[in-house]
């Protein structure tokens, strides 16, 4: 494959890529066909001349843009015609009577150039296969024999317009090599446009792909610094009540030693056995685990209500008492804070 030659598509110098494929070289250029152009315009001019130079059709056929050639780089059958000529070679419209009358079967044929819509392009046997030569693909495309028919009918059926090359092709090199050894194509070729169409979505859907991961990333790291503000926020509301029971426990505590230390006993009672410290009980549950099971609320109550006791045993007492309590104490049956 790397034998045959293959012009690419060049703006609109497919009339060009279409003789040089046929050809297997770069034999024609823009200017020399464009010189072709102008040859055949003048040859026109000089015939319409000929009706007068005064004639309405010779002004008009003046003011008309040339039929042969156009500033995109559009050629003409009759500038094709008058290429291939140099070389001896002659286009035939396959459809002609003419041709037809030959029956012949185009795997017979050397070479066909088709056209459609201002579009040229070249179909050719290199050895013993054929070969779609348009310069819109990127590289030969392989046509069967049997196939070969039924493209051409397709072509045609698409409204391209087909031409048989009739005359001796210059030789080439890719000629040469193909009739001695056949190639094979795992991959047909892509159209020029269609691979760039499709390179260009590659890089979008990569695009696309590594912009949705950095956004789903980014989205993750948010979502991340929220669970860790709400859980240090948890673990200061879970400090504060910790330490808020802790505090009421120990003042509990506290005010239940001063009263066993302080208190009165009766005469003649044995000495209370100052307690160690360890937490009050109530009904055999240990204040530090009551505490522990009751809400923050429940304790403050608990706590207002012990003060409120304390403070109304600390309120001084009536004259009757004080009597009272002095008598007993002169009979020695009152009792006395302990030293």
């Amino acid at each position: 494959m790397e034998s045959i030659f293959h012009e690419k598509q060049e703006g609109s110098l497919c009339a060009q890529h279409c003789l040089n494929n046929l050809l297997q070289g770069e034999y024609f250029t823009p200017v020399e066909l464009s010189s072709i152009a102008q040859q055949l315009d003048e040859e026109e001019r000089i015939r319409m001349a000929e009706g007068g130079v005064l004639s309405e059709e010779y002004r008009t056929f003046l003011e008309q843009p040339s039929g042969n050639m156009d500033d995109s780089g559009f050629f003409s059958i009759q500038v094709i015609s008058n290429a291939l000529g140099v070389w001896g070679l002659e286009p035939l419209l396959f459809n002609s009577r003419e041709y037809q009358r030959l029956m012949i079967d185009p795997v017979n044929e050397k070479a066909f150039i088709c056209n459609y819509k201002e579009h040229w392009f070249t179909v050719r046997k290199l050895g013993q296969q054929w070969f779609n030569l348009n310069s819109l693909l990127t590289g030969p495309e392989l046509i069967s024999d049997t196939y070969l028919a039924l493209f051409l009918a397709q072509l045609q059926q698409e409204g391209y317009s087909i031409f048989v090359i009739r005359g001796n092709l210059p030789e080439c090199e890719a000629d040469q090599i193909l009739r001695i050894m056949r190639v094979e194509q795992q991959h047909r070729p892509k159209l020029i446009g269609e691979e760039e169409a499709q390179t260009s979505s590659g890089q979008r859907t990569s695009l696309q792909h590594a912009s949705e991961t950095r956004h789903g990333m980014e989205e993750d790291e948010e979502e991340l610094r929220k669970a860790l503000a709400l859980s240090r926020q948890d673990m200061e509301v879970e400090d504060e009540e910790a330490d808020l029971r802790r505090a009421i426990q120990l003042s509990m505590q506290g005010v239940s030693e001063s009263s066993n230390t302080t208190g009165c006993k009766e005469v003649g009672e044995k000495p209370a056995m100052t307690p160690a410290p360890v937490e009050a009980t109530t009904g055999g549950v240990s204040e530090g685990s009551l505490s522990e099971s009751l809400t923050t609320e429940e304790l403050r109550r608990r706590r207002q209500a012990y003060f409120d006791r304390q403070s109304q045993q600390a309120q001084p007492t009536s004259p009757h008492q004080q009597d009272t309590t002095t008598a007993g104490e002169e009979q020695g049956t009152g009792c006395k804070c302990s030293q």
